[in-house]
């Protein structure tokens, strides 16, 4: 199933780290840090799909190079603890093919990065031969200063407001859903906390019981159910390094138990959706048999066996209400048919009564 994740995190000299190495290490490539002297060469490594660079239209052609690109980064800034890049990571739909994944991530880079003026760097990755198959992700560099057609200029510290991560986390959710309503598929993503999600599908579910709609209160209450677990911590990459290598250190521990949970509360959901789906066909069954039976005794079978055939599924409440309203006819003619007998034996009774006092007076009695 489609899961949504947008992390942002920024590339700092004072944590060790470089936008040449971040650079070279995602797009699988050799780039040589001029600023250092250090090459990053991340040629062997596998599992990259797809590399661009997006750029603003007045950016010069240069930025096209990677290494020209995040080289001109780090000469731009002196100090030892610059901010040199920012990252954002996606995950990207399974149930998207490698074109549509692609698409998505660069209409969202153009509208949400490059026409505010950064260089987005993208790189498609798949999922990891020991992972999970579906973990289909995208990393995104994006630089930190203005460019125009002569380079970089001055930092935007506008960039860095929380209302704009707050949009962001809320543009990649719309574009995905997007995206997969394009391909046909029934699956979503929410940007919000599982908390809030939680607290409205509890509410959807009582609007719906309200209203009548069973069915639409189960399936809220299931992706309520379904909610109902801690959100899965975020591991540095130092502690998820030690997770690779097998060493369970206590952030690791927690994300275990933390995961296991959630694969539990998962089980749970969908063993309920099950038994929801399975009392909802039951009720419609019945309520179709009901309706058969009620109309095999007022009409031919016949006249009516195309109908239940295209409406039976899903249609209980249909079927209740036609069940109610034949019925009610049925009682109506019932009470017609007794009341004509009535009056014919009244009638009857009367002419028995008359003819007995002609007979009588005809005999003289």
């Amino acid at each position: 199933m489609a899961i949504y994740h947008l992390r942002a995190t920024m590339i700092s000299r004072s944590t060790g780290r470089s936008a040449t190495a971040a650079a070279a290490y995602r797009s699988a490539e050799l780039i040589v840090d001029q600023r250092t002297g250090l090459a990053f060469d991340y040629r062997a490594r596998g599992g990259v799909d797809h590399v661009e660079t997006i750029a603003p239209a007045d950016a010069p052609s240069w930025v096209q190079d990677r290494a020209a690109l995040w080289n001109a980064v780090e000469l731009a800034e002196t100090r030892k603890n610059s901010q040199v890049a920012r990252e954002v990571r996606v995950a990207l739909p399974c149930e998207l093919d490698a074109a549509q994944r692609l698409q998505l991530v660069r209409d969202f880079c153009q509208r949400e990065f490059v026409d505010r003026g950064m260089v987005a760097d993208i790189a498609l990755h798949a999922p990891g031969r020991e992972g999970d198959e579906r973990n289909h992700h995208a990393h995104i560099l994006l630089t930190t200063r203005e460019i125009g057609p002569e380079g970089f200029t001055t930092k935007n510290r506008d960039w860095n407001a929380k209302e704009l991560l707050e949009g962001w986390r809320e543009a990649w959710a719309r574009d995905t859903n997007h995206a997969l309503e394009r391909c046909g598929t029934h699956e979503r993503v929410d940007h919000r906390t599982l908390e809030a999600q939680r607290i409205e599908a509890q509410e959807r579910a009582l609007e719906a019981r309200e209203r009548g709609n069973e069915a639409e209160a189960l399936r809220e209450t299931v992706r309520a159910v379904s909610l109902d677990r801690q959100p899965l911590p975020q591991l540095s990459a130092g502690a998820w390094q030690l997770k690779e290598r097998g060493i369970e250190v206590a952030a690791v521990q927690v994300w275990r138990e933390i995961k296991e949970q959630a694969v539990e509360v998962a089980r749970v959901a969908q063993e309920l959706a099950e038994r929801a789906r399975t009392w909802l066909e039951r009720v419609a069954e019945r309520a179709a048999e009901q309706v058969r039976d009620v109309v095999e005794r007022v009409a031919p079978a016949d006249a009516w066996g195309e109908f239940f055939a295209a409406a039976a599924p899903g249609a209980s409440a249909a079927a209740e209400g036609l069940a109610r309203d034949l019925e009610a006819e049925r009682r109506q003619e019932a009470q017609r048919e007794a009341a004509e007998r009535a009056a014919r034996e009244r009638v009857q009774e009367q002419e028995r009564r008359a003819h007995e006092r002609d007979d009588g007076h005809d005999h003289g009695w």
